[in-house]
């Protein structure tokens, strides 16, 4: 192998190139949306680069994607990737507004979207004057211009001077809006080869079970194995029974989870789950919400000992990862960090914690890298302590070093592996005219692990009903991304306030997880 060439495709964001150079016929992509090998997806990242180019775009721009599953999704990261242009993919079960705001507020400049999202897309741009680039993918959409007839009449040869360019993904924050997740460091990431767990070897193929705009399925699912040469099945919506299948056909070697699909595939009959050849699978890694042990337990007594767990945020820190074999000697742990990390339990006051206290995790932010949200100082100098930041989450380290989650701060709702933040639930349920006060919270859900639940406190005039809690969860569905809307509406009399007039939503919560 070459090694100068590909430590300077790595440095340039061309290892896409350097595989189609060596594997050009070897499949990369696989997407009910059509399917590319190395050679045709490198071909079109580099006609979408030069069409960038040729709109005067380049190092430092900032490109905004929002797309299903399918290969120009990955062909908008791969020519980002070689560009310098900054590549912020979005949730698409967003609305349009909501996709708006994120377009606008990441200062893009280029928007790909996805026809067959319409109209979220056409209704986003209301919401960015500063676009000089709108593409449309998989279909037409007015003033957006057709994707396949703009690149194909671009070069395919690789573009000279290639520039490594980097990633911009949003989380949702307290206060209601998205913050843009930024570093200042591009960090290139290498390939990773080898028998090590979570390596590659030649022929693997990894499935994507999620959306792509998701921080975990990117990197774990698209940008480490396209990286390592190896070649990427994206499903378009995720089913057990479909999961099984692919992977017999493919001959899946990689793929990541969240413990709500473990349940799921679990709770399949035995007689579909033995129809399927599983054997290829060599790594399984899940992380996003936590895991019950049984759970779990049963997923490593069907697949073997090639789960892995990790626990870590797409601010960056943390290095928790353990393996089947570990975690069976502590089950329920999400691991011990490595020597390179460096993560603390503090209590209210900021005070470390004893073993086998519990307090809130903070992780010291590396020192490469380390994130900034995107033009929000305060809310950046306001996550961290000190060289230290946290997601809120709760646990205490046992006498061996290793962590064990046992909650989280009641702001965050984790569903199903996805971040809801209540505030911005709040924020819409309160104009509805029925509601003096709420309080939207996470509440036990087996499946999902929470779902969504507001406790709404009613202005004079409104009685409680079922009509009502109807009436209020579809208020919500209209104005927010469904997967952000209550299921169930609960009502109180008074909400519980802090003299500082915050919301008090432990104390809202805590009668709902008493067992």
């Amino acid at each position: 192998m070459d090694t100068e060439a590909l430590e300077r495709a790595i440095a340039t964001g061309m290892t896409v190139a350097f595989h189609a150079a060596r594997q050009p016929d070897t499949s990369a992509v696989v997407t009910r949306y059509g399917d590319r090998t190395f050679a045709q997806l490198n071909a079109n990242a580099n006609r979408l680069a030069r069409l960038l180019r040729r709109h005067g775009l380049g190092d430092g721009d900032s490109m905004a994607v929002v797309a299903r599953n399918r290969p120009e999704f990955i062909e908008a990261l791969v020519a980002a990737c070689r560009t310098g242009i900054r590549f912020t993919p979005i949730n698409f079960h967003l609305k349009g507004e909501e996709i708006g705001y994120i377009v606008d507020n990441c200062d893009a400049k280029v928007f790909i979207a996805d026809a067959t999202l319409a109209p979220s897309p056409i209704e986003a741009v209301e919401s960015a004057p500063n676009l000089e680039l709108r593409l449309a993918a998989g279909g037409h959409m007015p003033e957006f211009e057709d994707y396949d007839t703009s690149i194909e009449q671009e070069d395919g040869s690789d573009i000279e001077d290639p520039v490594f360019g980097s990633r911009m993904l949003y989380t949702s924050g307290t206060t209601g809006r998205p913050k843009g997740v930024s570093r200042r460091e591009r960090i290139p990431q290498a390939p990773v080869w080898g028998e090590a767990p979570g390596a590659y070897l030649p022929g693997d193929r990894d499935l994507v079970t999620g959306p792509g705009y998701h921080a975990a399925p990117l990197l774990i699912d698209i940008i480490q194995p396209l990286t390592s040469g190896a070649g990427i099945v994206m499903m378009d919506k995720w089913d057990a029974q479909e999961t099984l299948r692919l992977i017999e056909e493919y001959r899946i070697t990689h793929t990541h989870m969240v413990a709500t699909m473990f349940h799921r595939l679990l709770s399949l009959p035995e007689a579909v789950r033995s129809r399927y050849d599983l054997s290829s699978m060599r790594h399984i890694v899940h992380g996003a919400a936590p895991c019950p042990v049984h759970v779990k337990q049963a997923m490593i007594d069907w697949f073997g000992p090639i789960i892995w767990e990790y626990y870590a945020a797409t601010e960056g820190g943390g290095g928790f990862l353990v393996g089947s074999e570990e975690w069976l000697t502590k089950p329920g742990t999400v691991g011990k960090p490595g020597p390179d990390f460096d993560n603390k339990i503090l209590d209210d006051d900021g005070n470390e914690v004893a073993a086998n206290e519990v307090g809130t995790i903070y992780m010291r932010a590396p020192e490469k890298g380390r994130f900034e949200y995107y033009k929000d100082e305060d809310k950046t100098s306001s996550s961290y302590r000190g060289d230290y930041f946290t997601l809120g989450d709760m646990g205490f380290f046992d006498d061996d070093g290793y962590l064990f989650l046992t909650g989280r701060s009641a702001e965050l709702i984790i569903s199903g592996g996805v971040n809801i933040y209540p505030q911005e639930v709040d924020g819409e349920i309160m104009k509805h005219p029925a509601v003096h006060d709420v309080c939207t919270i996470g509440v036990p859900n087996d499946e999902w692990g929470e779902e969504v639940k507001s406790v709404v406190a009613l202005s004079g005039g409104f009685e409680p009903s079922d009509q009502l809690s109807d009436e209020l969860i579809a208020w919500a569905r209209e104005r927010l991304a469904s997967f952000k809307c209550p299921r169930s509406i609960g009502y109180a009399q008074e909400l519980p306030r802090s003299e500082a007039g915050k919301i008090q939503r432990r104390v809202v919560r805590a009668p709902y997880w008493e067992d």
